[in-house]
């Protein structure tokens, strides 16, 4: 662990996981890998030494697509620790093609008022324009407010400052790639002071799991799908979810195979847009929202599948009840 100069308004103790903000060639030709330490990321961004007293930990080295929840769940409990010994804020860098997951699933389980704030970089440290340094700096501002406490987790990217519950990563390489299509931002750092204009309504705490992370899947619907998929999964997970037409649709030759798997096991009803919530009475033709939730499924409110899955996952994890899952869903709406 190395630290900055401090400074008395409180730590902020940045947490490193790899991903594009911290990836630079190797000496042969071809791509990036996460190469850069934590101490490497803070030496690039001389004014953090302005903003708080730093601290940094380097927590894994890996590209976002090798996260696991497993590696959440260690990140929640070193979290809490740091909280515990009286750390202002954490900031964790990480890669992006997993970040609106791991930080919904960090939300689910951060029951502290210490700000968390995640954020990483669209483009690697070689590349002209690389945000990773601006978006360190405006992420760690905004972990030393005083404002952002309370807030639950934040994302902070481009200057913008988004609830973990709701953000998204909607394009493959712009540095404006996420963005909080139902809400919009709940705040901006503008001037260098970060301005939180909206609170996320923050949920209960779900406890970590206690013995590791169950298999849940996600299947989507297609045009002209038969869903064979679902033929395989009766005795290989123990949760589902599914990316549902619009509103929450699927083809009716689904309707006998998802009523079976959710005799058994949790099935989630979510819209595979991504963006507004599953309807419950509007439709009534088989394979319709109100004809699946009638058969057992679990409308997913507004979640889209990837964080309706997490959501799943951690009340398994944690022995929830079929009624207190409902009950987690339905507040989601």
């Amino acid at each position: 662990m190395s630290s900055t100069s401090p400074r008395p308004d409180g730590t902020v103790r940045v947490i490193t996981l790899g991903g594009t903000i911290a990836m630079t060639r190797g000496a042969e030709a071809g791509g990036v890998t996460p190469s850069l330490t934590g101490a490497d990321l803070v030496a690039a961004v001389p004014e953090l030494r302005d903003v708080a007293h730093l601290t940094v930990e380097d927590f894994r080295r890996l590209p976002g697509a090798s996260l696991t929840p497993e590696d959440i769940a260690a990140l929640v409990m070193r979290v809490a620790e740091a909280e515990a010994e009286g750390v202002h804020g954490v900031v964790v860098t990480q890669g992006t093609d997993t970040l609106e997951e791991t930080a919904f699933l960090a939300d689910l389980h951060h029951g502290g008022d210490m700000p968390l704030v995640f954020t990483g970089a669209m483009r690697n440290p070689s590349l002209p324009g690389a945000d990773g340094p601006a978006n360190l700096l405006a992420a760690v501002r905004t972990a030393a407010s005083r404002d952002a406490r309370g807030h639950g987790v934040l994302v902070v990217m481009g200057d913008e400052i988004h609830a973990a519950g709701q953000v998204r990563k909607m394009h493959t390489t712009s540095v404006a790639a996420f963005v909080s299509p139902g809400t919009g931002p709940v705040g901006h750092v503008v001037e260098g002071v970060p301005r939180l204009h909206g609170r996320a309504v923050r949920h209960p705490c779900v406890p970590l799991p206690r013995d590791g992370h169950p298999r849940v899947e996600v299947v989507t619907a297609t045009l002209g799908s038969d869903g064979a998929l679902l033929d395989a999964l009766a005795d290989r997970v123990q949760g589902l979810v599914v990316a549902a037409f619009g509103a929450g649709h699927v083809p009716a030759s689904w309707c006998d195979r998802l009523e079976a798997l959710a005799a058994a096991m949790p099935v989630v009803l979510a819209s595979r847009i991504g963006t507004g919530p599953v309807l419950a009475s509007t439709y009534a033709f088989p394979g319709s929202e109100s004809d699946l939730l009638a058969r057992g499924l679990i409308g997913a409110g507004s979640l889209d599948p990837f964080k309706a899955r997490l959501l799943l996952g951690a009340h398994l994890a944690a022995g929830s009840s079929r009624a207190e899952t409902e009950a987690a869903f339905a507040s989601r709406r």
